[in-house]
């Protein structure tokens, strides 16, 4: 499965907000902008790519994970590892 298309402009929306957010890093950085300034900034997109990243972990859970231990056998259990990995991927960083 993929992105449900329900959620599909939601999502977007959000990654071009964070876009914008490094965009303006980039204008901070070529405008000598005070270090904690752009640090405060660095911070904020980070928080907003996690809050994205929670989001589509959980749309996965429930949507592909769930499908996958209904229907049992080895999907289910591929299903499950790749959302495992995922949530440790997003815990380390």
């Amino acid at each position: 499965m993929a992105v449900d298309s329900s959620n599909r402009e939601a999502y977007l929306k959000r990654l071009r907000r964070v876009e914008g957010q490094i965009r303006g890093l980039q204008r901070m950085v070529e405008e000598d902008k005070y270090c904690i300034d752009i640090l405060t900034q660095v911070s904020a997109a980070t928080k907003a790519l996690q809050a994205f990243s929670l989001e589509l972990l959980d749309e996965h859970l429930a949507t592909c994970v769930v499908a996958a231990a209904a229907a049992g056998g080895d999907e289910a259990a591929v299903k499950v590892k790749e959302a495992s990995d995922a949530i440790a991927r997003l815990v380390r960083s």
